[in-house]
């Protein structure tokens, strides 16, 4: 026996004093997926220009060597952050990230064609596929608006560009047969003091009733719809907010909430939100980051806010309605290594949740012994997870550590 099993038996006796069956953890663990975002490999530049700069508040800061010059390069990085993570996966991919080849075309022009080494890359790999509409960094944003914009043309630019990625989500779906959530995020809002705040959100919720207009298959394609408490150049008013958006998904069953962990103020917690939309049936998406003052989006980590997102998820038996993605990019650490840490993170997160006596600590509740709660709670922190995690590694043909 080597040492992996003998540290797992340990761990799986320990945790078995506390009710909890590490077996069926690991294997409920492989079942879930994690949608690894596809930009932090290159910085969300994106593949219509490899020296494109980003807009709409959106920064990757660090001057980091060995980004990629081409696709064949990014793919390959890509490729060599998955294999550093164990367990389920699907990736998020950006429409920037089209193969033109080598044409321009334009963004109310994309097709599935255009994505197909996405679907081949998927398939190859037996992973699923997410999309997000790339509503920046583009001439037609350069005001700072787009779906709520109040020129006719910018607007009618972005609907056309928002139903060509839902049709081409339906189209990731149909060749992984995994249900694409196709997430849209638009930067709109005002950098200083707004006077009609209500002009933008009516255009935003007509340019979406549009945008929507054509039902697709939801086996195959699953909206949802980002908010965001500010932006640079919007730190006054952002069209798109977190209770527009909120009552938009309530209202017209159109899409689903994605709540980003970094998109809201500091004192707030997304994991404290996540049962009110659980209670009214909802569907949710997160976008798992890490914000560091102001929506910085650094590396995901095991921190406070991470593992209460999954406790969160698993003690409301949501896994199926939450779906859980990443979301970060920092330039400043090598690309590779930053999205398997953040992708590991997440799941060792994930496996903490899993891992917690959520029936001793229930009983404990319902009776309201909060003494017993409490100490229960601070006893488990203790417990060898770690062992269990490099189980989890090593039947992924996964590294435990990769820090060398």
């Amino acid at each position: 026996m080597g040492k992996t099993e003998k540290n797992y038996e340990i761990a799986k006796e320990c945790f078995a004093e506390y009710g909890v069956g590490t077996d069926a953890v690991l294997k409920q663990m492989n079942e879930i997926p994690v949608s690894v975002h596809c930009w932090q490999i290159d910085d969300l530049t994106g593949f219509e220009d490899f020296d494109a700069k980003l807009t709409g508040g959106i920064a990757a800061t660090g001057n980091m060597g060995g980004k990629p010059k081409n696709q064949t390069e990014y793919f390959e990085q890509l490729d060599e952050a998955l294999k550093l993570i164990p367990g389920r996966l699907k990736i998020a991919a950006h429409a920037v990230y089209l193969d033109n080849g080598g044409k321009e075309v334009d963004r109310d022009q994309i097709e599935p064609e255009h994505f197909t080494k996405w679907t081949a890359f998927a398939k190859e790999r037996k992973i699923g596929l997410d999309f997000n509409p790339t509503y920046f960094s583009h001439k037609n944003s350069e005001e700072g608006f787009t779906l709520s914009s109040a020129d006719p043309f910018i607007r009618e630019f972005w609907i056309e560009h928002g139903k060509r990625c839902r049709r081409i989500g339906e189209y990731f779906g149909k060749e992984t047969g995994m249900p694409c959530i196709t997430n849209h995020w638009i930067p709109d809002g005002y950098k200083d003091t707004t006077v009609d705040k209500l002009s933008p959100r009516l255009r935003l919720r007509d340019s979406l009733d549009e945008i929507f207009a054509e039902e697709l298959d939801r086996n195959y394609c699953i909206d949802s719809l980002e908010s965001k408490l500010f932006g640079l150049g919007s730190e006054s008013y952002v069209t798109g907010s977190h209770e527009f958006y909120t009552n938009y998904c309530t209202e017209t069953k159109k899409a689903i909430l994605c709540m980003d962990a970094g998109h809201f103020h500091p004192t707030e917690s997304v994991a404290a939100k996540i049962s009110s939309y659980l209670a009214f049936g909802q569907e949710l998406m997160l976008h798992v980051s890490r914000p560091v003052r102001w929506d910085s989006d650094h590396v995901v980590i095991v921190d406070e806010e991470t593992v209460a997102i999954m406790e969160e998820i698993v003690r409301c038996k949501a896994l199926e309605r939450v779906y859980i993605g990443l979301d970060f990019f920092d330039a400043s650490i090598r690309r590779v290594k930053a999205t398997a840490i953040g992708g590991r993170s997440a799941k060792t997160a994930l496996l903490k949740a899993l891992l917690q006596p959520i029936e001793l600590l229930r009983q404990a509740e319902y009776a309201g012994d909060f003494t017993k709660r409490l100490a229960l709670l601070e006893e488990i922190k203790l417990l060898p997870y770690g062992f269990v995690w490099e189980m989890f590694c090593e039947q992924n043909e996964c590294p435990s550590v990769i820090s060398g």
